[in-house]
């Protein structure tokens, strides 16, 4: 599904473009939320047992369950959902992420693949920065517990959250919602053409780890981006973009992944990307799963083992506009 040459002009002037129904919601995406189901049902099942819910809720679709969990607790751990985990001091031998196969082939889906080649070529690598994000209505989070993973995100451009030596990376934001994103849910909303600005200074915060500060955000330029599940989203690295608070009844849930060109720095090297898709050398394609969970967790170890701990952001917050 190679995006076409009008989708590639809107993505040149806007930063930014929707492609429609990239994805198949019951091919693609279903397999994804059935694996995801078992780890919910391992997380509540957990919570009964150590009397912090009155029930497992295991009558209710995942995404009631999960709001159930909430509103009975105040947080749902996003880490356990998560395709990452955490450069900090919270990052342990225990903390958890998920690497199923589902969430693999979702990587790899051709359909995806494709319409990334038509933007950066054929030499295709997933890059480590990465997320699933599982958004309750934020009014059931206690408000000391709200995180970027899992409440408003504050503006920011990716490349302001990656390394300096990946500025050159021609690094594409790919994020698409396995449940309605409306602005009612909390879609992303972003400000068309400021990736024609370049990186912006970020400061440290925002429940993200970085943010733009206010006296360089365009907030009257802002533009609400709603999608449906299937509906894929194409950035610049450049693009300035934010989401809206869900204020809805039900759960946002999205998948926020990047490609970057083979070679090319990932901006944090010491996690795990692999090639997705390669003409000049299908052999080096990773299609292993296991693998892939593999090399996130001999990551995780060689993180806790290393003398000086790895930064996950480059701002020191030393910048007059973050006092």
């Amino acid at each position: 599904m190679q995006l076409s040459a009008s989708a590639l002009q809107e993505l040149d002037r806007d930063g930014f473009v929707v492609a429609r129904n990239c994805l198949s919601p019951s091919t693609d995406l279903q397999p994804v939320i059935d694996e995801y189901a078992e780890i919910l049902e391992r997380i509540a099942t957990r919570l009964h047992k150590d009397g912090k819910t009155s029930s497992t809720f295991n009558h209710l679709p995942f995404g009631d369950r999960a709001i159930a969990i909430t509103r009975e607790t105040g947080f749902l751990d996003p880490q356990p959902f998560d395709i990452s985990f955490p450069v900090n001091a919270s990052l342990t031998p225990d903390t958890e992420f998920h690497f199923g196969p589902a969430a693999f082939n979702l990587l790899r889906t051709p359909s995806l693949l494709d319409a990334v080649e038509s933007i950066i070529g054929p030499e295709i690598s997933s890059n480590p920065v990465q997320h699933v994000r599982i958004k309750v209505p934020e009014r059931y989070i206690d408000e000391e517990r709200r995180i970027g993973l899992i409440t408003t995100t504050a503006w920011h451009q990716d490349n302001g959250v990656v390394h300096e030596e990946a500025d050159d990376t021609d690094m594409l934001t790919v994020w698409f919602p396995l449940t309605n994103a409306s602005e009612e849910h909390g879609c992303l909303k972003v400000v068309p053409g400021s990736h024609r600005e370049g990186l912006q200074v970020h400061c440290p915060g925002g429940g993200q780890g970085s943010k733009i500060p206010e006296p360089l955000i365009p907030e009257d330029q802002a533009q609400p981006v709603p999608m449906s599940p299937g509906d894929v989203l194409f950035m610049h690295r450049h693009c300035m973009h934010a989401s809206l608070t869900n204020v809805s009844d039900e759960i946002r849930w999205s998948f926020d992944i990047r490609y970057h060109p083979t070679g090319s720095p990932s901006g944090r090297s010491f996690l795990p990307g692999f090639v997705a898709r390669s003409l000049k050398n299908p052999e080096s394609e990773l299609r292993d799963p296991i693998r892939w969970r593999e090399s996130w967790l001999e990551a995780r170890e060689h993180v806790l083992a290393s003398v000086v701990q790895p930064k996950a952001h480059r701002w020191n917050g030393n910048h007059e506009l973050c006092a």
